[in-house]
């Protein structure tokens, strides 16, 4: 079976209870991976610098990347990238949780279908524990589906990705690019012929809150306006298609809190 490295970064605004219980999740996996490699994002505090140090004391082949300042998500998971040299690397965010089974499923699968090079799965949706929710977010599943999906939206749930480490590489990884990073990379490895597949199984528990649909979109504009352009330039899309993108997926965001609400769950849920 191939080789595994979990990815996770920390900065300090996670909740240390989610960390543990993220952390947690990754001990509890039927197939554990065969490190796991956490990247404090910046100074993050004592209460979670004391479990990340408590479990790398008690898990072993797990190890920490320390970055003296906060650069954000993309450039923090460029630094544990690049450290890593298993043949699949698997995400999961410091909130959220992986169902015990997710490792095995995902690498029963790729080694069943090598040409598998990112492999997501659908999220369960919970608020408070997993498995409080019934809400599930799904994206489509096959290569072709997932291909033409990207042209307007992040093909693949992040938290549950598993992508194929040196394809990720190849394509120079994780960039800054803010609140993007994950569908600047999907895009890259769909423009340099990278094969996708999702499974339909929820194998990652997401955490979300009733304020999810509050927040305001500061910075959100020139981040989409960035992608949209990344787009163009890696050849998925035309210049007029990205504008109506921009369009679209701003229109989106600016919806009232409760209509927006009922457009992502007739979107997303399943």
């Amino acid at each position: 079976m191939p080789s595994l490295s979990a990815l996770m970064t920390v900065y300090h605004r996670i909740d240390p209870a989610e960390l543990a219980a993220a952390l947690q999740s990754l001990t509890a996996q039927t197939r554990p991976a065969d490190e796991v490699v956490i990247v404090e994002d910046g100074p993050i505090g004592d209460p979670l610098r004391e479990i990340i140090d408590a479990f790398v004391a008690a898990t072993d082949d797990a190890r920490v990347v320390r970055l003296p300042e906060n650069l954000g998500s993309g450039p923090a998971s460029q630094a544990g990238l690049e450290t890593i040299l298993s043949d699949f690397t698997a995400r999961l965010d410091a909130d959220d949780v992986a169902h015990p089974e997710r490792f095995a499923t995902q690498l029963a699968y790729v080694e069943a279908h090598p040409e598998t090079d990112v492999l997501g799965t659908a999220v369960a949706e919970f608020e408070h524990s997993p498995g409080d929710g019934q809400k599930v977010r799904a994206l489509p599943e096959t290569h072709e589906e997932i291909a033409t999906y990207a042209l307007i939206n992040s093909p693949i749930n992040n938290p549950s990705v598993m992508l194929r480490t040196e394809r990720a590489d190849r394509v120079g990884g994780y960039r800054d690019v803010p609140h993007m990073e994950d569908y600047d990379l999907y895009a890259r490895l769909l423009a340099d012929g990278a094969r996708f597949h999702n499974l339909p199984e929820p194998l990652t528990y997401f955490r979300t809150s009733t304020s999810q649909f509050e927040r305001r979109t500061k910075g959100m504009f020139a981040a989409e306006r960035q992608m949209q352009r990344n787009l163009v330039s890696y050849g998925l899309i035309s210049r007029p298609r990205a504008v109506f993108n921009l369009v679209a997926r701003t229109a989106y965001r600016l919806l009232p809190t409760g209509l927006l609400t009922r457009v992502y769950g007739a979107l997303f849920h399943k």
